[in-house]
């Protein structure tokens, strides 16, 4: 199931070299650099953050662009208010969704947003399973509900983001595999295959059918660098400056470059564990 209903211009062009790029970041901790030398701030200037979104914004500098950055990041926050609700029954802490707490604050000139989901969705939905919410029913159904409610929640952003700014190029992306983050490394079976469903499920089904939204979509989920455990802090889940680094890489090649790859669709980081 991919996001239905919704209808939208292709993707803008890559911006023409020496250009102005009005760019707004929404996301969670990721946006804040959380794990990194040096973290920031939601909505302050943070011209020397270490996390992806200030160090794009460096890099396009240094490539000629006149940047205008917005970073929307909170920690915690997930898509919706469904996720924020059902981590909150099941005692995770979760100060704000996207929905509610970034959208409307999105620039409205924006030229260039880049949107990071899925991470902390997927920690609500494992906290959730080990508090008993699948009651005696099926735990992938479970599961495959609420990335279907992810897929919702995606829809609602980007419409209302596309409502505030027009057309922006839209750079989605993907979400990881969390079974192979160091976070999970001495996690059960069943709590890695937990992770591993809703993972690929959010990929494969919601984030790479942006594609046919005209939704850049940078594939983190394939990429073997994800995977690599010195590119996390020590707390085994928040980048720390090299894995930062990488990922700001593939953003700035998002924003300027005309022929982006696509998203694969099948990889061996979807089956880092049995199913």
């Amino acid at each position: 199931m991919g996001l239905g209903g919704a209808t939208s211009p292709t993707a803008p062009t890559a911006p023409v070299a020496g250009s102005t790029i009005v760019y707004t970041a929404v996301g969670a901790s990721d946006a804040n650099g959380v794990g990194s030398s040096v973290e920031c701030l939601p909505l302050i200037d943070c011209p020397n953050g270490m996390g992806y979104v200030p160090v794009t914004v460096r890099a396009l500098t240094t490539q000629g662009f006149k940047v205008t950055n917005r970073n929307l990041g909170i920690p915690t926050a997930v898509i919706g208010r469904d996720f924020q609700a059902l981590g909150q029954q099941y005692g995770r802490t979760i100060l704000g969704n996207f929905i509610d707490s970034e959208m409307s604050f999105v620039l409205s000139n924006s030229t260039v947003i880049t949107i990071f989901a899925g991470v902390n969705e997927i920690s609500t939905i494992t906290a959730a399973l080990g508090g008993g919410a699948a009651g005696t029913g099926d735990p992938n159904a479970y599961i495959d509900a609420q990335v279907k409610a992810f897929g919702a929640d995606y829809a609602t952003l980007l419409a209302g983001i596309r409502s505030a700014s027009g057309n922006p190029r839209i750079i989605a992306l993907n979400v990881p595999n969390l079974a192979g983050l160091p976070l999970l490394a001495g996690a059960t079976l069943g709590q890695k295959q937990a992770a591993q469903r809703a993972a690929v499920g959010m990929t494969t089904t919601m984030v790479n059918a942006l594609l046919a939204q005209g939704v850049v979509v940078i594939d983190l989920m394939c990429d073997s660098r994800t995977y690599i455990a010195s590119n996390y802090s020590s707390d085994g889940f928040h980048p720390n400056d090299a894995g930062y680094a990488f990922i700001a890489s593939e953003v700035v090649k998002a924003i300027t470059s005309s022929s982006y790859p696509a998203p694969q669709n099948s990889c061996a980081p979807m089956t880092l564990v049995p199913s």
